[in-house]
C-alpha cells in the first residue's frame, strides 16, 4: 500500500485539468518552462518521531503510574520505556502528529532542500534557455517553494518568487490551493512573457502534468 498517496489526490481531476491548461497557456507566451510538483512531505522527521514517542510514552506512563501504582518511580521508568515503542509506531504511521514537534526553521529548511532536489531530479535545469520554474508544494508542512533556473534570475529575483509561494501557501491553508496556484502561475506567466517572450522554434521541454512523487526514506 502506498503510504504517501495524499499528494496524488490533493487536487481533484477538474482542478488538475485547470492547472494543466494554465501551464500550457502560460508557456504559449514565453520561453519559460513551468512545472508543478506536489509531495506528501519533505522529510521523514525522524527526530520528531522519537521526541513525540518519548513525550507520549512518558505522559501515558505518568497517568497510569499515578492511577494504579501511586506515582512510584519504580513503575514509571520501565513503563515509559515499554510505551515508547507503540507510541513511536503511531508517530511513524500518522505523520501529521509529528509536525507538532518540528520547528518552523526545520520545516522551511526541509522543504527548500527537497524542492532543490526535485528541481534537479526532474531535469528543470536542462532547458535550452535555462528558464525552468518549479512550483513545489509540500503538504504536511503546508509550505510552498518557487524555484527558478539561472536564466530566470537574470530578470526576476527570489524575493519575487517567494511572494508567489506565499500566495499559494495561504491558499493551501485556506482550502483553495488550486485557485491560489493558478493565480500565482498567471501572475508569474505575465512576468515571464514580458522578460522572456516566446521565440520562433520554441518547444515544450517539460511535462505539463502535475508531478507527484513519494519521497525516499531519509
Amino acid at each position: 500500500m502506498n503510504m504517501y498517496a495524499r499528494a496524488n489526490r490533493f487536487f481533484t481531476d477538474e482542478e488538475r485539468e485547470r492547472i494543466v491548461q494554465t501551464t500550457k497557456a502560460m508557456e504559449c507566451r514565453t520561453v519559460g518552462e513551468i512545472a508543478v510538483m506536489v509531495v506528501d512531505h519533505s522529510s521523514q522527521y525522524r527526530e520528531a518521531e522519537i521526541l513525540g514517542a518519548i513525550c507520549t510514552g512518558s505522559l501515558m506512563s505518568a497517568i497510569i503510574t499515578a492511577l494504579v501504582f501511586h506515582s512510584s518511580m519504580w513503575f514509571f521508568i520501565p513503563l515509559a520505556f515499554i510505551l515508547f515503542f507503540p507510541s513511536l509506531l503511531v508517530f511513524k504511521n500518522i505523520p501529521v502528529l509529528k509536525i507538532v514537534f518540528v520547528g518552523r526553521k526545520r520545516k522551511e529548511q526541509a522543504v527548500h532542500e527537497r524542492a532543490v532536489r526535485a528541481f534537479f531530479e526532474k531535469g528543470l535545469y536542462k532547458t535550452r534557455a535555462n528558464t525552468g520554474v518549479l512550483f513545489f508544494l509540500s503538504l504536511l508542512e503546508r509550505t510552498v517553494w518557487v524555484l527558478a533556473d539561472k536564466g530566470i534570475y537574470e530578470k526576476i529575483d527570489q524575493e519575487t518568487l517567494n511572494g508567489f509561494a506565499n500566495i499559494i501557501s495561504q491558499g493551501v491553508r485556506e482550502g483553495r490551493a488550486a485557485d491560489a496556484l493558478i493565480n500565482a502561475m498567471k501572475e508569474l506567466g505575465d512576468l515571464l512573457a514580458h522578460h522572456y517572450p516566446i521565440t520562433p522554434g520554441d518547444i515544450n521541454e517539460l511535462p505539463d502534468e502535475i508531478l507527484c512523487e513519494d519521497i525516499k526514506e531519509q
